[in-house]
């Protein structure tokens, strides 16, 4: 199915100027093409459109990865453990076993994504948290920067209005939208 998101201005990366009225056109997994919603829409007038408050940017990439899904436990809601990761002395009086670490991480990502995070960087160590990572789509990168959006590269970004991510869209998939 073809998707058309706009949003007031996309900023694809790299050397690519801004183009007000941007749009990206998804394809399954990858970028159909990039241009003005006008544009897009008269090439594609069947596609389905998500229109989006803000800005359409490459994503996210996290240095934090690694301290926010290994070394922090974020509470499930059922726990009596409040809302916020625990570390340090509250974390060690835990019995974290793979499978806690793994649920964990889950949640973790979660929250990632909701920040327009499409990948962490740094090494990962923990197996349970690899996986959760890999599963949620969302990529482990070393010291690299987005790629920018273009036609026949991942449909992987983000959009952001001017207090918070509106959206996390990795390989063509919506994988975060604010309610």
């Amino acid at each position: 199915m073809l998707t058309i998101h706009t949003a007031d201005v996309l900023a694809p990366g790299g050397e690519s100027p801004s183009v007000p009225g941007g749009a990206v056109l998804v394809e399954g997994r990858a970028i159909a093409a990039v241009g003005t919603y006008g544009e897009l829409t008269a090439a594609h007038p069947t596609a389905r459109v998500r229109r989006w408050p803000g800005t359409i940017t490459p994503g996210l990439l996290n240095p934090d990865g690694p301290e926010l899904l290994e070394r922090s436990y974020h509470p499930d809601p059922r726990e009596d453990l409040g809302s916020e990761p625990l570390t340090g002395e509250a974390l060690s009086a835990l019995d974290m076993t793979e499978a806690r670490w793994g649920a964990s991480a889950r949640r973790g990502v979660q929250r990632l994504l909701a920040q327009g995070t499409v990948a962490v960087t740094g090494p990962l160590r923990r197996p349970t948290v690899i996986d959760a990572v890999h599963r949620s789509g969302l990529t482990i990168e070393h010291g690299v920067t987005p790629m920018p959006l273009r036609p026949g590269g991942d449909a992987t970004f983000a959009i952001f209005d001017a207090t918070e991510c509106v959206a996390t869209v990795i390989r063509g998939r919506l994988l975060h939208r604010r309610r």
